[in-house]
């Protein structure tokens, strides 16, 4: 995983955990009966994304909740609805972008409090479980569906929906696409594949689909890889699900650091904040809380 060096150790430290106001204690849900068998589950949080004033936008996908924590770390509530938001991204025109599990790829509209569909199928098929989702900077949204597939059934799915309406599907043997993120030429696709427990690399052609995709990165746990942010830099930022610890990888695919959960092991996912965009923001989901770290030095 590395050439030389060995990976620098960055700690973090609580940004803010869900109060106990919000917390579900002892409420049994369909999603946590299926992908958390026999461990309470009070929440799930996921999905971070900041807006243009520095609050920052999760998800907490069993209850079907999304919430909008200050920059001092107070949480409201911003919508409570029938269904389990499981990735949230906030496109550089202030859409509010959901891959929702239960019904596909939905807009939240913050003042109305509601949300309404952009996508909820395709060829009248239903999604399998959209997981999460990037937006490009011309306004094509990138999404993973990943329903229940593994290693098992590697049939997983990752689409790109075009701001002109078209659909198209860029991989369908997936083997459990979860988060992605578009590199900063918009020219590669990194998709997290959780139990292939791997990063694949999707190089675009100049049509528009991938060729010689490829691991770009191969880890180890119970679980894998989870949600994926990139840097300017091109450095990518790996949380992983099981291991308490986000990984960063250089541009050549070597580890360039660990960042280390100060909560629980469920490093879910991830995005880059603060005035200077040198902040790591961590959903650490087995807690409940928002970890940060100080990645200036990298």
């Amino acid at each position: 995983m590395y050439l030389e060096t060995p990976p620098r150790l960055i700690e973090t430290r609580l940004f803010s955990a869900m109060p106990d106001r919000f917390r579900r204690k002892g409420v049994r849900t369909e999603w946590a009966d299926a992908n958390r068998p026999n461990v309470p589950t009070d929440s799930f949080i996921e999905g971070p994304s900041f807006d243009k004033d520095g609050n920052l936008y999760i998800v907490d996908i069993p209850f079907g909740r999304i919430f909008r924590i200050a920059p001092d770390g107070e949480w409201s509530l911003v919508i409570e609805y029938e269904g389990w938001p499981n990735g949230l991204k906030i496109a550089a025109d202030g859409r509010i972008l959901v891959a929702d599990y239960m019904h596909g790829i939905m807009e939240l509209d913050v003042k109305a409090g509601r949300t309404t569909p952009v996508l909820t199928a395709r060829n009248s098929e239903s999604f399998r479980g959209c997981n999460d989702l990037h937006p490009a900077s011309n306004g094509d949204i990138y999404f993973t569906d990943q329903g229940q597939t593994g290693l098992h059934d590697p049939s997983g799915r990752v689409y790109r929906l075009a701001s002109n309406g078209r659909l198209d599907c860029l991989i369908n043997t997936g083997i459990s696409p979860n988060g992605l993120v578009l590199d900063p030429t918009e020219t590669v696709l990194f998709v997290a594949m959780t139990r292939d427990n791997a990063v694949w690399r999707l190089p675009f052609m100049k049509d528009g689909s991938v060729s010689k995709v490829g691991r770009f990165c191969s880890l180890f746990g119970t679980s894998g890889p989870d949600g994926l942010t990139m840097d300017a830099k091109g450095r990518l930022f790996v949380g992983h699900a099981s291991l308490g610890h986000v990984f960063v990888f250089a541009p050549n695919g070597e580890l360039i650091a660990r960042i280390k959960s100060c909560a629980g092991p469920n490093c879910t996912n991830v995005a880059i904040g603060g005035a200077s965009k040198d902040r790591l923001y961590i959903t650490e989901s087995s807690t409940g809380s928002v970890l940060v770290a100080d990645i200036s030095g990298l």
